[in-house]
């Protein structure tokens, strides 16, 4: 970079100019003119008076001379330090420039570059200094900053703008400033142009736009991942007042939640609870874990909690931050799960009672090992297919409709036309169903012995109704089979019928061995059923 001569430099140049100038135009004679040069024909020698004269200008002339020229020599060593300084100003603003990576440039009215400095200022220099925009410049993109600076010569007023600078190695983005330079009569005789490379800030500018997309897509996932699960997160300042709730927690909703304790918004011991436990975490700084349940206007709850502090830069507590997993539907199923082993052990004993049972009866009525296997083995095999109904049903009850079609699956198989089932959906409770199923069994072998089913065109008809909140009423009648007759004797399947279903269930049964049938009904009461007929 190149600066404009010192006032001190001009200055000692009139100093010299006016000392050489100073026997001419009417000035004093110079006093060097009056020494005789060698070799000169000697002047005409004057009065004695005229001699002393002569000698003390003489001797004046040169003490003036020797004070200019002393006067030229401090001037001379002001002006060298002044380069000097100016050199060295000079060197610091054009090491700013590069450090700071600024790019400073003149132009005159027709754009024509006079001064150029900043990086790399000796590389372009001879490129471009000397020459105008136009001849150097060729893209659309340089013909609009081009305007930009023929409207600063025109208006004198600076302007800003962005622009870019191809280079053999990268793409560089500019911050460009330009001002009017304007002469002493007020004419805009320039511009100084100021370019401030850029290209790292756009740079920083478009990732840091990218990792905020990523962050938003980021937390727009982790936000829809709670929305569909059962976990709510939290954040609580030194006051437990709530900062940030993501999904509804406690049956209160998110927005309702902030800037309130868990004081204000429950109610009872389970409040003081939870807040005990967050406090303590905010004292030991160290995470908790708990399952509590909790009560609100939407119903009891069970949630489980896990604390941890929340940390700034120097490690100090300021806050917490926690996770609540409703955890209701797991314990109910635990209940649920200690209830059905519960009822497994009750139910087994009762199984085991009842197949104790089945097997006394089976036995006091067969004459052979033979019979007793086969009609125990039948019995069981029913007793199971009532209980894989339940099985199915987690125990909750079993289909009225689905029991009577596993019990007489064999025959529906082998002849579908012979056996009929209708009725609503009815559900029967568990102890029910167990007595029912065996009931249906011992008829269907029964009929498939003596009745309906023992001959082809027998038929079988299972019906039930309800009777309103009295319960239902189970028809099973056999039609086009032979003739029957009532047993002398009353076998096991009777006893299952008559006496067994009565006692469980609390039912009246009638059961009527007519000559065109056999003709069961069973009347179950309410409490026996699951759901009420529709």
């Amino acid at each position: 970079m190149k600066l404009r001569p010192s006032k001190t430099a001009n200055a000692s140049e009139n100093v010299v100019k006016k000392t050489r100038g100073s026997g001419s135009e009417g000035g004093a004679p110079d006093a060097l003119s009056e020494i005789t040069p060698p070799g000169a024909p000697e002047r005409k020698q004057g009065t004695p008076a005229d001699s002393a004269d002569a000698e003390v200008r003489l001797q004046q002339e040169i003490q003036r001379h020797a004070e200019t020229r002393a006067e030229l020599e401090l001037v001379r060593t002001e002006s060298r330090r002044k380069s000097d300084e100016c050199d060295e100003i000079n060197a610091r603003f054009e090491m700013a420039f590069r450090g700071a990576n600024i790019h400073a440039f003149i132009q005159d009215r027709e754009l024509r570059y006079t001064w150029i400095a900043g990086p790399r200022a000796d590389d372009v220099t001879d490129r471009m200094l000397g020459r105008t925009d136009d001849e150097i410049w060729m893209s659309s993109e340089q013909q609009s900053v081009i305007a930009r600076k023929r409207q600063v010569i025109e208006t004198g007023k600076p302007q800003d703008c962005e622009v870019s600078s191809i280079a053999p190695d990268r793409r560089a983005q500019y911050a460009l400033h330009i001002d009017p330079l304007s002469a002493a009569d007020g004419k805009v005789e320039g511009i100084l142009c100021t370019a401030v490379d850029i290209s790292r800030m756009r740079s920083l500018e478009s990732e840091q736009r990218r990792l905020m997309e990523d962050l938003a897509a980021a937390a727009q996932r982790y936000e829809f991942a709670l929305r569909g699960s059962n976990v709510a997160v939290f954040t609580q300042d030194l006051d437990l007042r709530y900062r940030a709730v993501s999904k509804s927690l406690f049956g209160v909703d998110p927005d309702a939640m902030l800037d309130k304790t868990d004081i204000e918004l429950l109610d009872g011991g389970r409040a003081a609870e939870i807040a005990a436990l967050k406090s303590e975490v905010l004292q030991t700084g160290a995470p908790c874990d708990a399952e509590l349940r909790m009560e609100s206007a939407a119903g009891a709850r069970w949630y489980d909690f896990h604390v941890e502090p929340i940390r700034d830069e120097s490690g100090n507590v300021m806050g917490i931050t926690g996770a609540a997993v409703d955890i209701t539907e797991r314990k109910e199923g635990e209940a649920h799960l200690r209830l059905l082993m519960r009822e497994l052990t009750h139910r087994s004993k009762n199984l085991l009672a009842v197949i104790q049972a089945m097997a006394r009866q089976t036995a006091k009525h067969t004459g052979s090992v033979q019979t007793f296997l086969e009609r125990f083995s039948a019995r069981v095999q029913a007793l199971a297919r009532s209980h894989d109904i339940l099985v199915q049903e987690s125990w909750h009850g079993a289909s009225l409709k689905e029991l009577a079609r596993s019990q007489l699956a064999y025959y529906l198989e082998r002849e579908p036309d012979q056996v009929s089932i209708e009725g609503p959906n009815i559900r029967l409770k568990p102890e029910a169903a167990q007595s029912l199923g065996l009931a249906l069994h011992e008829l269907a072998s029964n009929a498939a012995k003596f009745g309906a089913l023992s001959q082809k065109g027998g038929r079988v008809e299972i019906s039930w109704q309800p009777l309103g909140d009295a319960g239902i009423l189970l028809v099973w009648r056999e039609t086009q089979g032979p003739k029957v007759s009532a047993p002398k004797q009353r076998g096991f399947g009777s006893m299952v019928i008559e006496h067994n279903l009565a006692r469980a269930l609390d039912a009246d049964v009638d059961l009527d061995f007519a000559t065109e049938g056999v003709t069961c009904r069973v009347a179950v009461p309410q409490n026996q059923l699951v759901a009420s007929a529709r």
